[in-house]
C-alpha cells in the first residue's frame, strides 16, 4: 500500500526570471516522477515529495500549448523595448502575462497523495484563491467554461483576477496559477489573456482602492488555505 505524504515543501524563491523558474520546476518534477517509476519497477513504497513554490517573476509572456499566437498582439521588438520576455511553454492554457507585483504559486504535487482527479486539482487551486480574496472580503467565483478565478461574472463588468495553467504526469503536477496583487495592469494590453476577448482583467490592490497589497501577508493566506483544502501540512 502506498504511503500518502501530505506533507507540503514550501519555497518563497522571490523574484526570479522566468526560464530559470521553469527549469526549477522541472527539476523536482522529474525527481518526483522519477521516485515513482523506481517505486513500481522495484515493487519500493518510497514516500514522494511535495512542494508549493512562491515567486514573482519579470516581465514575460507565456503561451500555454493550446494557445493561438495571434493573441500575442505585439512584435518582438515591442516587447524589448517593454523589456519583456516571451515563452511557448508546455502547460495548458493560452497566453499569459506574468510580472511585479503579481504573486505565482506553482504546486509541485504528487496527487496519489492526496486525490487523482486533475479536474478535481483545478477546481481546489481556484478555491485556494477564492478563500483567500474572500479574506479580503471580496467575492469570487469561478466561470463555467473558463479556468481561473473572477469578479462579478454573468455581469457586463466581468473581471479575471487569477489565472491558472498547469501540466500533470504520471499524476504529478508543475505550473500552477498568477494571481494579480499590485501588477502593471497596462501589460495585459499587449495579449488577449488566455484567449478571452470580451473581459477585462482586474488586480487586488484595484478592487481593494489600495495603492499597495502587502503580498508577504497575501502569500501567508494563500499558503493556510492552501494546507488547510488539501488537508496537508509543512515541516
Amino acid at each position: 500500500m502506498k504511503i500518502k505524504n501530505k506533507s507540503v515543501i514550501i519555497k518563497d524563491l522571490g523574484v526570479v526570471d522566468y526560464k530559470e523558474c521553469w527549469d526549477f520546476q522541472e527539476k523536482l518534477f522529474k525527481n518526483v516522477v522519477e521516485v515513482k517509476i523506481k517505486n513500481r519497477r522495484e515493487a519500493l513504497n518510497k514516500p514522494t515529495s511535495n512542494y508549493l513554490l512562491f515567486v514573482e517573476h519579470p516581465h514575460v509572456y507565456t503561451l500555454g500549448k493550446s494557445g493561438d499566437m495571434s493573441n500575442l498582439l505585439v512584435s518582438e521588438t515591442e516587447l524589448i523595448k517593454k523589456d519583456a520576455k516571451f515563452y511557448k511553454i508546455n502547460r495548458g492554457g493560452d497566453i499569459t502575462y506574468h510580472g511585479p507585483g503579481q504573486i505565482v504559486g506553482y504546486p509541485i504535487l504528487d496527487l496519489d497523495n492526496f486525490f487523482t482527479d486533475i479536474h478535481k486539482y483545478l477546481r481546489f487551486l481556484e478555491e485556494v484563491i477564492i478563500l483567500t480574496l474572500d479574506d479580503y472580503d471580496l467575492k469570487a467565483s469561478r466561470n463555467p467554461g473558463k479556468t481561473g478565478v473572477w469578479l462579478d461574472i454573468n455581469t457586463p463588468f466581468a473581471r479575471k483576477i487569477c489565472a491558472m495553467g498547469v501540466r500533470a504526469s504520471r499524476w504529478v503536477t508543475m505550473h500552477g496559477f498568477a494571481l494579480n496583487a499590485n501588477v502593471d495592469l497596462s501589460y495585459f494590453e499587449c495579449i488577449v489573456p488566455c484567449g478571452i476577448t470580451n473581459n477585462s482583467v482586474t488586480s487586488l490592490n484595484k478592487e481593494l482602492g489600495v495603492e499597495f497589497v502587502d503580498v508577504i501577508e497575501l502569500k501567508k493566506k494563500i499558503k493556510n488555505n492552501f494546507l488547510k483544502l488539501f488537508e496537508a501540512k509543512t515541516n
